[in-house]
């Protein structure tokens, strides 16, 4: 694992400052097209939502502060952050999900349904494998947010983003999706976030 140099980090006066507040976490929510995605997902039978799954996961692991997380008092560095993805039952409960993140989108779907069955034919609400190199995030499409607020354990030391995705809209013939990012701002910063809404836009629109 490797670690943060902390005295040299140029936030490091950040860090320190917003680990001294009760709640040193902040979210923001904004929209994205998903046109070119969903169309894509359709057209070849897949699952829309890995599609955009694998869409975030691209962006978050092209954040470098997305693969920060506090580890007592050091900051260790991820070289891969993997999905924390609630996955609904049919009894409408649902169980939170391990993926292993890919680069290639076969791999990554692969993964996504192995996970999928394990939820399916179980009535467990924790995976059997977790690491702090994941995001949680969970969907939310019979909503379209225009606000949102994880539960917090509070403790501040979490610092694993927090991502849900809402109800598609219709908007100048876009179909436009909210999407809600929770973070730890010890950690990451708006310009941090503005990064991943861009990168992850641009996974959305290059799908091919």
């Amino acid at each position: 694992m490797k670690y943060l140099d902390i005295e040299k980090w140029n936030r490091k006066q950040h860090f320190k400052h917003f680990r001294t507040l009760a709640d040193p976490t902040f979210g923001m929510v904004a929209d994205v097209d998903v046109s070119k995605c969903y169309e894509t997902a359709k057209e070849r039978n897949q699952s829309f939502f890995v599609r955009y799954l694998h869409a975030c996961m691209k962006a978050i692991n092209a954040v470098e502060n997305f693969k920060y997380r506090i580890e007592g008092d050091k900051i260790a560095i991820y070289a891969v952050i993997n999905a924390s993805a609630t996955i609904a039952r049919p009894d409408h409960t649902f169980g939170f999900s391990y993926i292993e993140f890919s680069g290639d989108f076969e791999v990554f779907s692969e993964n996504f349904l192995k996970e999928k069955e394990r939820i399916i034919n179980s009535s467990d609400l924790f995976p059997e494998k977790y690491s702090l190199g994941c995001i949680h995030c969970s969907a939310v499409p019979w909503v379209s947010f225009t606000s949102h607020k994880e539960p917090s354990s509070g403790n501040k030391n979490d610092s694993v983003p927090q991502v849900a995705f809402g109800k598609i809209k219709l908007e100048n013939n876009k179909k436009k999706m909210p999407v809600a990012v929770n973070v730890n701002h010890a950690l990451v910063d708006g310009y941090h976030v503005g990064q991943f809404f861009d990168k992850f836009q641009a996974e959305l629109d290059k799908i091919d």
